[in-house]
């Protein structure tokens, strides 16, 4: 995929992440947030510390548009930009980073992919829900918190890769 045709795709998504944060929050059970995939999808020709500026950035667009805690979003996606090559390496191979290649569902099958992805959302979420306010609920709350918000998010994530990541076909 041309580096502009993603850069766009990732503005969208994020201004679809934005709409959902104002106008979907149904139950403060579940947090809906597709940044994570967001991030994990960031082109490997991009390093860490620009990936990391990305998701900061992103976090804060999100912050200062959405109801929330400025700073939240971008502190939760920070670790989850640190971490990407590491996710990267561990589910879908060493030989995407060295060749800093694309990953796509075809090539690394639904399973990689959906590995990776839970493994950014839950850093996404851990991070979210401590800095969150963790003291002021109980811990039932936070861990249904945690799950319920890592599944829902997870599921709409997988939609999110499917669409940022390059498509063979073309």
């Amino acid at each position: 995929m041309k580096r502009q045709n993603f850069t766009i795709l990732f503005i969208l998504l994020l201004v679809c992440q934005m709409v959902l944060y104002s106008y979907f929050q149904f139950t403060p059970l579940v947090t809906v947030s597709v940044l994570a995939a967001m991030i994990l999808c960031v082109p490997l020709t991009v390093g860490t510390p620009l990936c990391m500026l990305i998701a900061m950035v992103s976090g804060l667009a999100v912050d200062f548009i959405s109801e929330g805690f400025v700073g939240l979003n971008a502190a939760s996606l920070i670790p989850v930009a640190f971490a990407r090559k590491g996710i990267i390496s561990i589910f879908l191979g060493k030989d995407l980073i060295v060749r800093k290649d694309a990953f796509t569902y075809k090539k690394e099958g639904a399973l990689k992919i959906s590995g990776s992805v839970l493994t950014a959302q839950a850093i996404f979420f851990l991070f979210y829900i401590t800095l969150d306010g963790v003291n002021a609920r109980g811990l039932a709350f936070n861990m249904v918190h945690f799950f319920a918000s890592l599944l829902v998010s997870a599921i709409l994530s997988l939609l999110v890769v499917k669409i940022l990541t390059p498509d063979e076909k073309r």
